[in-house]
């Protein structure tokens, strides 16, 4: 019997030399997974990009003309970048709803003598001049020029005798998020003669409304796969639902486009608990900031994405901890998660950062919100970010090679006299090509434990439906280094 092909013709009586190109076989072995990112925040007014629309950035200064200068989104694209250049980032924006938060600075006395202001930010270094004799109207005016000048900061400033209005960018309860302070470090103090009063933004009027995540953001996207996703809005408990309900549908058999969704929290850490406890999604992973953290949460939920997207594509079970997470502002060390609290956050479903060399913000162990099973049972089944990265991984590169190379295959139970070079696949032929899949796993570190794969495998062919493979693959992930247990014992 002649052997299958695809295009060469079986009858044709002209004489000619028909050959073709057939690429099955070409792929040696497992091929990189293509990455992308989804970023999903506010967007102001000013944006060329209407909310809902998926627009894919590729800088900073795109974001700014997207969706406005000093939204939400600007700030994600800018800490994105920061730590992920390479990778696809798709943005897709929400309209700002509600009320816009504010703040004072309150400035009395006269400066008797020169000096410098330093106010922070969002954990950003505003420094301002002031000369001997200047007025409080007049270091008003210079401060609020400052922050002016400066149009990717979370608020905006307006002086009148002596008093800084501090108004949040976005509308809504995100702009209580935003932290301002005055003298970090040793070295700093106020002006003499002169006095500064912060009221926090949100103190003066407390930003209402939030934005909702709705069937029609999902609708919007499609089916477009996006491995990880970075949310910058506030994790409330109509978010997470929103999310819970799309990711796990996504992860599903029949979508197979699993994403991890990246958030991050600014609170108390009885609040992180209570948070934590209130979740159970393998789909999900939150990163606990301090109460007094500087940084934006939306800053750092970009930040934790792009991490977890940059290393996830190049090895989605080497373990993401002393990651650094660039351009974060950390806490100040008496206002930092102790190990012991850190150690609760890591058993209540909530992710954690570490501060490294020069108060860097590293990540220190990136886990998701999966605490128990369906049933209620206590399981770490999907405790590490690792974990449902892998899966994927695993997930498309058996679609994908086996696709590739057996796309028109007929099928045929074994012990089939078959011809040579015809397109039939056996269940035994099934089972040798996933064994090789797993030994190409293993040769890149992602699985462990051939002779048990190999042992419980099951390939078998349908009882119900003769065109229907069924198969159970045990693959034995890899584990991460996370603890090592010593014991010093010494003799004198």
């Amino acid at each position: 019997m002649a052997p299958t092909f695809n295009s060469v013709p079986a009858d044709s009586r002209v004489p000619f030399i028909y050959l073709e190109f057939d690429g099955a076989q070409a792929q040696q072995g497992p091929g990189l997974q293509p990455y992308k990112v989804l970023v999903v925040g506010l967007r102001k007014s000013g944006g060329s990009v209407a909310q809902k629309v998926p627009k894919l950035v590729t800088s900073t200064d795109q974001a700014i003309g997207f969706f406005g200068a000093g939204s939400m989104l600007h700030q994600m694209a800018a800490s994105l970048f920061a730590n992920n250049k390479n990778t696809s980032a798709t943005f897709i924006a929400l309209d700002e709803t509600g009320t816009k938060a504010t703040g004072t600075i309150t400035i009395t006395g006269a400066a008797t003598a020169a000096g410098t202001v330093s106010l922070y930010v969002a954990g950003e270094l505003i420094q301002v001049q002031v000369a001997s004799g200047d007025s409080v109207t007049v270091v008003a005016a210079a401060i609020a020029a400052a922050i002016t000048a400066r149009t990717h900061l979370p608020v905006t400033a307006a002086a009148a005798v002596g008093v800084v209005t501090l108004t949040a960018q976005q509308s809504g309860t995100v702009g209580n998020s935003i932290d301002v302070r005055m003298n970090r470090f040793a070295g700093e103090a106020d002006p003499a003669g002169l006095t500064f009063v912060l009221v926090a933004v949100g103190g003066v009027v407390a930003g209402s409304g939030e934005a909702t995540v709705d069937a029609t953001l999902w609708a919007a996207l499609g089916d477009e796969h996006f491995n990880v996703m970075a949310i910058g809005l506030a994790p409330s408990s109509a978010v997470y639902t929103a999310l819970d309900t799309e990711l796990a549908d996504r992860a599903g058999p029949v979508r197979a486009i699993e994403s991890v969704a990246c958030l991050a929290s600014r609170d108390s850490h009885s609040n992180q608990i209570t948070l934590g406890d209130g979740q159970n999604s393998e789909y999900m992973s939150t990163l606990g900031l301090e109460a007094l953290f500087l940084s934006l949460p939306w800053e750092a939920s970009a930040a934790y994405g792009g991490v977890i997207a940059r290393e996830g594509k190049t090895d989605p079970a080497r373990p993401f901890q002393t990651l650094e997470l660039s351009g974060l502002v950390a806490a100040d060390e008496a206002d930092r998660y102790t190990l012991q609290e850190r150690d609760l956050l890591l058993r209540d479903g909530i992710a954690t950062q570490k501060i490294g060399g020069g108060s860097s913000v590293l990540i220190e162990r990136a886990i998701t919100m999966y605490q128990e099973t369906a049933t209620g049972a206590p399981s770490t089944a999907f405790l590490d970010v690792n974990t449902v990265l892998t899966l994927g991984f695993l997930r498309y590169d058996t679609r994908n090679r086996f696709a590739a190379k057996y796309p028109r295959h007929k099928l045929a139970n074994d012990g089939t006299k078959v011809g040579a070079g015809q397109a039939v696949l056996t269940p035994s032929l099934i089972k040798a090509e996933l064994l090789g899949y797993f030994l190409s796993w293993e040769e890149l570190g992602l699985v462990e434990g051939f002779s048990q794969f190999k042992s419980d495998l099951i390939v078998e062919r349908s009882s119900t439906d003769p065109n229907r493979v069924d198969v159970v693959m045990p693959p034995d992930l890899v584990n991460q280094l996370r603890v090592v247990g010593a014991a010093i014992r010494f003799l004198l």
